[in-house]
């Protein structure tokens, strides 16, 4: 594979440490403080490698803002509450939704605003986005204030590192990345795989040989750390993210560079690394951390139950032919499921009590403890 100002690094920590798992592989090729992806470039934007829903139609940011203010409205309307926003890209989502909570009488009022956001860089396109509000920027969820929350994630889990399995022979063992002594590249190989891993991988899936299961630790710890902030200080937490409503077997590690999908070894550093999101395993994690569970629903249902045709029609209304054609082809690009639609979902938490959330059906958890399964 072609050589990256990281490719070195990388090949140094194999040579040292052995093979790379795939989860240290994307640490490093997102987040190292040289050459890492989030460290050296704009990722946002047509200019970028990728555009998420707040850059592609304003609707959606504000949509978000609305069901906040509704959740607020829900829990009793706290004097004082923590909108919180977890990977918050430029900040589009968060200023959508704070320009659409004005329209709520006091909800604008109570919030502070908190961004979890590690990337320096990052933090400094969200402080020009966010010019003029007060904002509190944290590293890690583990500092939010003991406070009531409404806790946002849009495209926050996908990001996360992910380990792989792979079923050879009857038993489980870990891909991992080392350096190919053929052509001086990283290439693919495989290891045991720990027990404590293996323990993660669902029993009630039965694999082929072959078979890839892919488990995000750290997507599980940030989702249980989150639940018991919320089970704890009151409020709710809502993510949309691309991925499986069902834990299933697949290879979904992906890598994406100029709008283009590329191998996930080439030249790393210079390339968006996600993984889709196993929203099973992310909701009981919540589960365990305390929380009422909601979804999974499908992004394209839950914006329309949100109403975003209306939100359409009321800016089309104001609107150049221009404006509107541009209006219409963003919130479709958003709802339609041959777009974001349908691989697109939406899952919530709440604290313990509340039996309803907007855009969502009954609580997950009801359905957990009636059959016995974490079943959507």
């Amino acid at each position: 594979m072609t050589a990256s100002p990281l490719s070195a690094h990388l090949k140094a920590l194999i040579e040292t440490d052995g093979p790379l798992t795939v989860a240290r592989y994307m640490r490093e090729a997102l987040l190292h403080p040289e050459h890492g992806y989030y460290t050296t470039r704009e990722p946002f934007g047509v200019a970028g490698d990728f555009i998420t829903a707040p850059e592609i139609s304003q609707t959606f940011g504000e949509l978000i803002g609305l069901w906040c203010a509704a959740v607020w409205q829900q829990t009793g309307s706290p004097t004082k509450i923590a909108l919180v926003e977890c990977g918050p890209g430029r900040g589009t989502l968060m200023a959508d939704a704070l320009r659409a909570a004005r329209i709520v009488p006091g909800f604008r009022d109570a919030i502070e605003v908190h961004l979890v956001e590690a990337s320096p860089r990052l933090r400094a396109l969200q402080r020009e986005t966010l010019s003029g509000t007060d904002v509190t920027w944290h590293d890690t969820v583990e500092t939010l204030p003991n406070a009531p929350s409404l806790i946002l994630g849009n495209e926050f889990f996908d990001a996360l590192p992910i380990r792989q399995l792979i079923h050879r022979d009857g038993m489980w063992r870990e891909r991992c990345i080392v350096q190919d002594a053929g052509n001086d590249a990283l290439g693919w190989s495989e290891m045991p795989a720990p027990a404590d891993l293996v323990r993660l991988a669902p029993s009630a899936l039965i694999p082929a040989e072959g078979d890839i299961f892919e488990i995000c630790e750290d997507g599980r710890t940030v989702a249980e750390q989150i639940a018991r902030h919320i089970a704890h200080c009151g409020g709710a937490g809502l993510f949309l993210d691309y991925g499986h409503g069902k834990s299933a077997f697949g290879d979904t590690f992906q890598a994406l560079r100029g709008h283009q999908y590329v191998d996930v070894l080439e030249k790393p550093g210079t390339a968006d690394l996600t993984a889709h999101v196993d929203f099973d395993a992310l909701l009981e994690s919540a589960a365990s951390g305390g929380c009422t569970c909601f979804g999974t629903v499908t992004q394209g249902q839950f914006l329309t139950a949100l109403g975003i045709e209306p939100r359409v029609q009321a800016l089309v209304g104001k609107a150049s032919p221009a404006q509107a054609a541009t209006i219409r082809s963003g919130a479709r690009r958003l709802i339609e499921p041959t777009e974001m639609g349908t691989l697109f979902k939406a899952v919530a938490i709440a604290a313990p009590g509340v039996d309803a959330l907007p855009g969502f059906g009954p609580p997950r958890n009801r359905s957990m403890r009636e059959t016995g399964a974490f079943s959507g």
